[in-house]
């Protein structure tokens, strides 16, 4: 049969073809989950979590390992994401929210936007904590208008590094940042030794599975939330946005705490073909609702929220649109 007839049969209402594309509805390789972050911290046990059951739902049911790529707060990782990850399906990364806000709010232009990732879905919502370790005199964040905090921070890029320097612009706090730490664990490393007084913030998500006895045993003060409302796990603690009167002080916080709504997020490269696209998107989504994983994340005490792909994607362009105003006063407070 000559490629003309065949050409002309398939045109023939009631005659089914072939569909070459249908063969690269699958992933039949090894997929990759980097991690903007360091090893045994929130970031890598939340992808560890995932790992371990989205392979059961991506056609070709291929092998997920992860591999973390810790450095300046999580921009070495976004860098990796948007120019050298293969955009095939077989790689993904996961953040904290620094590095969401980075382009618009960064000194430096990063080499990123997030605007253009291929988003796959968010595993939870979460808030911020500002937190000191228990010993010190810091109890509430009236405590840190009085006498100056020192904080650990993981670099530039990362929230630790930017929360400080906003609370002390709208609150009129004495945090004294100290950063350069490689990941979550070294931070916390450096508040038991007595380095540092405490961390802000620090993801309350990642906080419950990293380190569950500071919370059970009362060894921080939790002293603000880094959050547009309070919380009942912690109903004497403010919320940061209720501690300011200013519109253009509101319009600033609620940007900084836009990534919250979205925790915990997975992202592929820009430019993903759409049929690999949707293949990982119903595939974290159908992880999400999976008996096995969901009894997991209750093991580990992992918090599950989960918001689909294409609603983060529409966040994250929302966050993208802030007007430049607002914008520019982030940029200028955290200009070195």
């Amino acid at each position: 049969m000559t490629l003309i007839r065949l050409i002309l049969i398939c045109a023939v209402p009631g005659f089914a073809c072939a569909q070459p594309s249908k063969a690269q509805d699958t992933i039949d390789r090894p997929v990759t989950i980097y991690v903007a972050g360091t090893a045994g911290g929130g970031i890598d046990l939340y992808a560890r979590l995932v790992s371990r059951h989205i392979g059961r739902h991506l056609p070709g049911k291929p092998a997920v390992t992860v591999q973390v790529m810790p450095g300046a707060g999580g921009i070495r990782a976004a860098n990796y994401l948007a120019e050298q990850a293969p955009r095939d399906g077989t790689a993904m990364t996961t953040f904290a929210g620094g590095p969401i806000l980075e382009p618009l709010i960064g000194a430096r232009n990063p080499g990123y936007d997030m605007s253009s990732f291929t988003w796959i879905g968010a595993i939870t919502k979460d808030m911020g904590l500002c937190i000191a370790w228990g010993a010190t005199p810091f109890k509430t964040i009236d405590d840190v208008k009085r006498q100056q905090m020192v904080v650990a921070g993981t670099g530039a890029g990362s929230e630790t590094d930017t929360w400080p320097v906003v609370l002390n612009d709208v609150l009129g706090t004495k945090f004294k940042l100290v950063t350069g730490y490689v990941g979550t664990q070294e931070t916390i490393l450096a508040i038991e030794r007595g380095e540092a007084h405490g961390r802000c913030v620090f993801s309350y998500s990642a906080l419950k599975i990293a380190k569950t006895d500071w919370l059970r045993d009362k060894k921080i003060n939790v002293l603000v939330l880094t959050a547009l409302e309070r919380s009942r796990d912690f109903p004497s603690v403010p919320a940061v946005v209720d501690l300011v009167t200013k519109q253009e002080d509101r319009q600033l916080l609620e940007l900084m705490v836009g990534p919250s709504a979205m925790a915990r997020p997975f992202a592929a490269p820009p430019a993903l073909p759409a049929n690999k696209a949707a293949l990982l998107r119903r595939a974290f989504d159908a992880t999400m609702q999976d008996p096995e994983f969901r009894a997991e994340a209750e093991r580990i005490r992992a918090d599950l929220a989960p918001t689909a792909g294409e609603e983060v994607q529409e966040l994250v362009a929302r966050l993208y649109a802030t007007p430049r105003p607002v914008v520019e006063r982030v940029k200028k407070l955290l200009a070195p």
